[in-house]
């Protein structure tokens, strides 16, 4: 009987070490090795969104979403120039998460659970906290999205807009056509020219193109927002160390703002008695340690892209968009760090 035990026992420890996954060798992440061996984060973007990615007169991406990848850089490598933007679309952006082709999506891209639970994918912090929006020519006389029955609006297909006006609608019994169009510069010279009624999609992307017209005051940011869009980081399940990576480099940046630390100052602050500041700028603890990284992971990313706070004023202030529920919780906000401890 016991050498019937003893067997059951090896077989069943077998079969389940058979099934087990393989966990890679090294840092306990598999992207993490070969973002490391390529020397180089790719990164998903839009590529076209001011204030969130869009390249400057010297090709340089800028934005919140490229300056959010940038942070995942530095913390890796100490160096937020080591990353690869990718432009993706709102139809292949999954379809390159999941392939491997990208590293990372931070690409204007809302946290919704079939996301999650079909896809394959894990959203690992919100940069962005939005809502769906409707962009309107003043001329059109309306002043809400009620009065907006039978219009034809336009968006891209394959998103979270498109399901958002849908449920709106048909909420308030009301009709409209869409207008699907997948290239954002060609939506957006759809309406100017007039194809549509409204522009639709989130309201942050909506107040960054009307502020970048020429005419902006011929428009109007209608009152509604109809649905919850909290954008943010997005990486493949089946690496948690990884996700604890991208996920805890977002909450330093937070963390960073609620206790004053930014780039001007983060030197200074190595001479803080402050706990919390010296295990964030890793002259305690080992938290560097238990993500695989150096310990000066976090002051990296704060001395070279900047706390929550700097990115958001260098990327959306600029664009006359208010801060709002994207303040930091002790200011009002929404964005909130556990303890880096």
């Amino acid at each position: 009987m016991r050498l019937n035990l003893t067997l059951t026992g090896t077989l069943l420890a077998a079969s389940l070490l058979a099934a087990a996954p393989a966990f890679a060798q090294g840092s306990g992440s598999a992207t993490l090795d070969a973002v490391k061996a390529r020397g180089v984060l790719v990164c998903g973007v839009a590529g076209a969104v001011p204030g969130f990615s869009l390249p400057d007169s010297q090709g340089v991406m800028r934005g919140l979403d490229a300056d959010s990848c940038r942070n995942v850089a530095a913390a890796v490598f100490g160096d937020p120039s080591k990353v690869k933007f990718a432009v993706t679309t709102t139809q292949n952006r999954f379809t390159a998460l999941q392939s491997g082709e990208i590293d990372l999506l931070v690409r204007s891209t809302t946290w919704t659970l079939s996301r999650e639970g079909d896809l394959g994918l894990l959203f690992a912090g919100v940069n962005y906290y939005d809502g769906t929006g409707f962009l309107v020519k003043k001329a059109l006389n309306v002043k809400s999205a009620k009065e907006m029955d039978g219009a034809t609006i336009c968006v891209q297909p394959g998103t979270s807009t498109e399901l958002a006006i849908s449920d709106y609608y048909r909420v308030n019994k009301m009709k409209f056509t869409p207008i699907l169009i997948q290239d954002l510069a060609e939506i957006q010279n759809a309406f100017l020219s007039g194809r549509c009624d409204a522009y639709s999609t989130d309201s942050s992307a909506l107040a960054t193109f009307r502020a970048t017209q020429t005419n902006k005051d011929d428009f109007l940011l209608l009152p509604e927002i109809i649905s919850k869009e909290p954008l943010g980081y997005v990486v493949r399940k089946g690496d948690d160390k990884w996700f604890d990576i991208v996920r805890w480099t977002y909450f330093a940046t937070v963390a960073a703002e609620e206790m004053g630390v930014d780039s001007k100052n983060v030197d200074t602050m190595l001479a803080s008695t402050n706990p919390d500041i010296r295990r964030l700028l890793g002259l305690e603890g080992t938290l560097g340690k238990s993500l695989a990284l150096d310990s000066k992971w976090a002051y990296n990313v704060i001395k070279q892209v900047g706390n929550f706070g700097e990115t958001w004023d260098r990327n959306i202030s600029v664009l006359g968009v208010p801060r709002g529920i994207n303040a930091v919780w002790t200011k009002g906000g929404l964005h909130y760090a556990p303890p880096l401890r």
